[in-house]
């Protein structure tokens, strides 16, 4: 998944913790934030099941784009961008459309329409505001957030830079490399990747 579960989780308890109780009431928060990341996980469930259709289809087509010399990751990104136009579903990947933020703006203002809409619907919460206020607010807690993953992410590839020698990027030591720092940088803002 784009964004791991546990980095949902600490966005949605920050929302929470932001929205309330100006912006949002409810009786929970706790249960508020889960509200929340579930509708969050379950939007971001759906890009990460087209990859996993991307891929199949792909592996049909191993010994064509071998003959033909075309590269995975070409091929990948032209079926993916074809299924995307097709369904009309908004990417969420934010580094794939030129955005710092893993998620792209598109992606965060689609959300904020999702998780307002679930709150209005559920008897739990009470918008104190008007539905395009709390939207409003919504995307820019969101955005922020954001951009301090954007800031750990930054600092786990600096880690990965200043290693003695260099190690490509895409390569299975970066990733692990990536991951190891990646989870350290988490867990000093008090999210642990590790705690599953």
């Amino acid at each position: 998944m784009l964004l791991a579960h546990e980095l949902v989780s600490y966005i949605s308890r920050q929302t929470v913790g932001k929205l309330s109780p100006q912006w949002i009431e409810t009786n929970d928060p706790r249960i508020a934030a889960e509200f929340i990341a579930s509708v969050i996980d379950t939007d971001l469930a759906v890009e990460d099941q087209l990859n996993d259709e991307v891929r199949e289809k792909l592996s049909e087509y191993s010994e064509y784009m071998r003959k033909e010399g075309v590269s995975y990751q070409d091929m990948f990104r032209k079926v993916k961008n074809t299924l995307i136009t097709q369904r009309k579903v908004i990417r969420a990947a934010g580094r794939d459309s030129g955005d710092a933020m893993k998620l792209s703006r598109d992606k965060i203002n689609d959300l904020s329409h999702k998780v307002v809409t679930a709150l209005r619907k559920s008897r739990d919460f009470r918008l104190k505001r008007e539905p395009n206020e709390v939207r409003l607010e919504l995307v820019k807690v969101m955005t922020e957030l954001l951009q301090m993953e954007e800031k750990v992410d930054r600092a786990a590839r600096t880690k990965i830079r200043t290693q003695k020698r260099e190690i490509g990027e895409g390569t299975e030591e970066w990733d692990l490399l990536h991951k190891r720092y990646y989870a350290e940088e988490l867990k000093k803002i008090g999210i642990d990747l590790a705690a599953r």
